[in-house]
């Protein structure tokens, strides 16, 4: 019996052993000659598949019996088909690399594959091996080479990317998609930079739209989107391990030294199931915010003055900003403050997991099923009106996916915990109380002045008792203010608030053979619930939902020269009307090879007021913001104010409150009211905004002597509706707007400053235009040179409480420079970026920011026999300082060196 049971195992084995097919092989480029690590092999329309090992070699294994195909790709060179005919059979591949940048293929311009070069709108591309050879500490960092594309940095670790204007830190008119999940804060409605993002080990590309794209991905699309895309299990196998460390430099806050350290680990057990993990920790220290100079609070400027002004407001300065007017000789004088650096926590600390199960019912790709999960959780720094201090954040994404060639199905939670982050301003200004109240503070104050007839000594009396930073009895204050959520005695904000979405995608292409037609929709509910800490959800979460449906039909004629695209979108939010986004474009190959793509797109953007313009109950210290959804008017109720003595006389009442819909009905202009002359203020709620955009360009291949030049030109014109914008107005404590009672409450200082969500009826338009230029020089060293032009038009007459928040920069220019093999195994790249100054217009302060040119640059070695890459970089090489914008620290000098195996 045993005999027979050994004899059928040995025979299943057998025949195992017989269907199996193995392929070895070797992949070149065709114009080096060298050996091209990273290369995929695959069986056509097949989950099987490998890459190619330092050397260039590989070894393939399937149950395939010959004839059958095999696809040789690597981002950057045409895919090659190699017929295999037996078993053990060895193949010699040489991939061409394309001819330029403008041959990549990319899917978000039309949610289609199509080259960069046919592509009818302006599209940007980051992939693989642009995000080895970058020059900056980190492939987000890489984004700012890229044509048109700004960063404004937060801080060391909160960086925001905008395209076309309008930028802010809290940028929610640029949309983030990661592995098609939005990954921008439910609460806050952007992204936090790449908090939630890849792993630099798992970013298979990048694909950025300048510019508006409703039509297609929906309200927020507005004024840009990217798409980070990860590798694919099944494609992308093995351990792959990054170890980088350097130091940032800079005067205020010294040499500090840093580690950004990550793992992938990917496997395809069959044709069928892969999975992958991966795991990155970035550990280092933010830019400290050293800028003391004297601001105006109302007006939101630098003003003449330092700490020995009696109403000194510095601007990382807080707690200063509580201040009144004492009367007489003595005029205004604020509390003394206390400098940011005695506030913040500047460890800077992000931690990213991610994991992800593939599964392929038939063991190709006709059907992929895909569970997908990131994790993130770190401190850093946001800056919006106050500045907060994030620490502790937790954000997490959970997605289930159904795809295939022509269609996915998707539905994700993102969820968040603010964790211990809080506001600074009102940290300092609540330790402030902790050991003298407001009211004994300026009376003390006043007792001395009238005294001495001194301000340094009447603060000096006033001061005494003040808790100093580094003290025992400091720190036990402070640590009880922030971890309180009532901004009248803590500084603590609460967030845990979530977002559903399901979106989905049809492609008939392989049902309709007279055109390219697709459909698809999405639906999207947020529960906000930060327990009356940002939003007015005292009494519990609130709820609200958005859906959108949409169409588009691409047709080629011509012989496939002219390519028509036309698509239309229509949205609806449950506290809106509905709204119809199209978009028209037409794309023309000219040239015998048609390497001559001219273009030219109409398209229009909206976006939704977001939770905060919507619901948000704040009190944000200089001003009070308030949401204006209906629903929201009467929900936001502020603490008892107390009254002036006059104010008192008049009202018999010591304190009143002002309930939020007086912000909307029953305010004063605050620009009349500075210019002397009040009137009321006209505030209408809150609506959507639109964009109206045109475009035409150029995309080109041209001769030059043994080189080919490659030239990328957009011009563009958007004319804006409805822009939704913060209106300042003055409420008074009593009295109606328009009566005498409400000019008694100016007159006594028994106001206070709201800060309202609307839309300006303003003519708002922006123009600019890119090029981008590209080539090889000196036998085979990569030169790339492009330069923006941005302007924007408004009338500020029109609109003399909207501030328009522009805040890019009118030319900027970029260079790249290198060679991925200046020698055997060796290769540099620099890449240097010049702005002309601009105005930086923003609830926290109004500056312009200085001029500046920044060189990155770095050298890599590659070690073959260790599958190792190792780089030495730096950014910022010149060493001078620089700011993103007024109020947060001003970014130095980084430099790094790291070790990267096996990717």
């Amino acid at each position: 019996m045993m005999n027979r049971l050994l004899l059928v195992a040995f025979a299943l084995c057998s025949s195992l052993m017989f269907s199996q097919t193995t392929i070895t092989g070797t992949v070149n480029d065709a114009t080096l000659g060298g050996p091209l690590p990273g290369a995929n092999i695959k069986v056509s329309r097949k989950a099987v598949g490998t890459t190619t090992d330092f050397d260039g070699k590989f070894t393939l294994t399937v149950t395939d019996t010959p004839p059958f195909t095999i696809e040789v790709s690597l981002i950057g060179y045409q895919t090659k088909s190699v017929e295999i005919t037996q078993n053990n059979q060895n193949v010699e591949v040489s991939l061409s690399e394309n001819d330029t940048a403008l041959d990549e293929v990319v899917v978000s311009a039309s949610r289609t594959p199509e080259r960069i070069m046919e592509s009818p709108v302006t599209v940007e591309r980051m992939d693989v091996r642009e995000i080895r050879n970058t020059s900056s500490p980190s492939f987000y960092d890489g984004l700012e080479n890229l044509k048109g594309v700004d960063i404004n940095a937060n801080s060391l670790t909160f960086k925001s990317v905008n395209t076309r204007g309008f930028a802010t830190f809290a940028n929610t008119r640029f949309l983030q998609l990661v592995d098609g999940m939005d990954n921008s804060s439910p609460a806050l409605n952007f992204a936090i930079g790449n908090l939630l993002g890849l792993s630099e080990l798992d970013v298979q590309s990048v694909e950025l739209l300048p510019g508006a794209s409703s039509a297609l991905y929906g309200a927020n699309a507005f004024n840009g989107i990217m798409f980070m895309t990860s590798k694919n299990p099944f494609d992308h196998q093995g351990i792959s391990t990054v170890v980088k460390t350097g130091i940032t430099s800079q005067e205020a806050a010294g040499d500090n030294a840093f580690y950004d350290v990550g793992i992938r680990m990917a496997h395809a057990f069959d044709d069928k199931f892969a999975a992958k993990a991966t795991f990155s920790l970035l550990q280092g220290t933010e830019w400290y915010a050293t800028d003391y100079r004297n601001t105006n609070g109302d007006l939101g400027t630098h003003v003449p003055g330092d700490r020995s002004n009696n109403d000194y407001d510095g601007l990382n300065v807080y707690g200063d900003e509580v201040s009144t007017n004492l009367g007489g000789a003595i005029g205004t004088v604020s509390r003394t403050g206390y400098n940011e650096v005695d506030l913040m926590n500047y460890d800077a600390r992000s931690v990213k997991f991610g994991g992800a199960l593939h599964y392929r019912p038939w063991g190709n790709d006709r059907l992929e099923l895909i569970y997908d999960t990131k994790i993130g959780v770190g401190n850093t720094i946001y800056q919006g009106t106050n500045r907060y201090s994030i620490k502790n954040f937790f954000m997490q994404q959970h997605k289930i996916e159904a795809r295939g060639k022509n269609f996915f199905v998707r539905g994700y939670v993102t969820d968040e915990d603010a964790g211990d982050s809080y506001d600074t301003r009102f940290a300092a200004i609540n330790v402030n109380r902790k050991w003298k109240s407001d009211t004994d503070w300026f009376t003390q104050y006043a007792g001395a002045y009238l005294m001495t007839g001194s301000h340094a000594e009447a603060r000096r009396v006033a001061d005494t008792g003040r808790l100093l930073p580094g003290t025992p009895g400091f720190q036990a204050a402070f640590d009880e203010v922030v971890a309180d959520g009532d901004l009248s005695t803590g500084a603590k904000f609460i967030d845990n608030t979530k977002l559903y979405h399901v979106d989905a995608n049809l492609n008939l292409r392989d049902y309709i053979d007279w055109a390219e037609v697709q459909f698809g929709g999405s639906y999207r509910q947020y529960v906000l619930n930060s327990q009356g800490t940002i939003f007015t959800d005292f009494d519990g979460p609130i709820d609200y939902d958005e859906y959108g449906v949409y169409s588009q039909i691409q047709k080629k004629l011509m012989d496939d020269r002219l390519k028509l695209t036309g698509s239309i979108r229509y949205d609806k939010a449950q506290n809106f009307d509905g709204n119809f986004s199209p978009r028209i474009s037409v794309a023309y190959a000219a040239g015998e090879t048609r390497d001559h793509n001219f273009r030219a797109s109409f398209q229009t953007g909206f976006r939704n007021p977001t939770t905060q313009d919507q619901y948000i109950g704040l009190n944000a210290g200089r001003a009070f913001l308030v949401g204006s959804a209906p629903d929201n008017l009467d929900r936001y109720v502020t603490t008892p104010i107390n009254l002036s003595t006059p104010g008192q006389a008049l009202t018999g009442d010591t304190q009143r409150s002002i309930v939020g819909r007086s912000a909307y009905e029953n305010a004063f202009s605050l620009a009349s009211v500075l210019a002397g002359a009040p009137t009321k203020a006209v505030v209408d709620l809150v609506k959507p905004e639109k964009v109206t955009a045109y475009e035409v360009g150029y995309r080109g291949v041209i001769p030059v002597s043994d080189q080919k030049l490659s030239i990328d030109l957009s011009v563009y014109y958007n004319q804006y509706e409805d822009f939704i914008a913060n209106e300042n107005v003055m409420v008074p404590l009593y009295g109606t707007v328009g009566n005498a009672d409400a000019l008694l409450a100016l007159a006594n200082g028994d106001t206070r400053v709201f800060s309202t969500y609307t839309n300006s009826a303003a003519d708002i338009s922006s123009y600019g235009a890119t090029i981008g230029l590209n080539t090889k020089v000196f036998n085979g060293f990569n030169l790339g040179v492009n330069y923006t032009y941005a302007k924007f038009d408004f009338d500020q007459a029109s609109d003399p409480d909207f501030e328009a928040g522009f805040n890019t920069p009118e030319h900027k220019v970029k260079l790249q420079f290198g060679k991925t093999n200046l020698f055997e195994n060796f290769g540099f790249n620099v890449n240097a970026r010049w702005q002309d100054e601009y105005l930086w217009e923003s609830t926290f302060l109004d500056a312009v920011i200085d001029s500046r040119t920044v060189i990155d640059a770095q050298v890599n070695y590659r070690v073959p026999k260790w599958k190792s890459v190792f780089k030495l970089g730096g950014a910022n090489l010149t060493g001078q300082e620089y700011l993103s914008a007024p109020g947060v620290g001003a970014i130095g000098s980084q430099y790094f060196i790291s070790w990267t195996i096996n990717n």
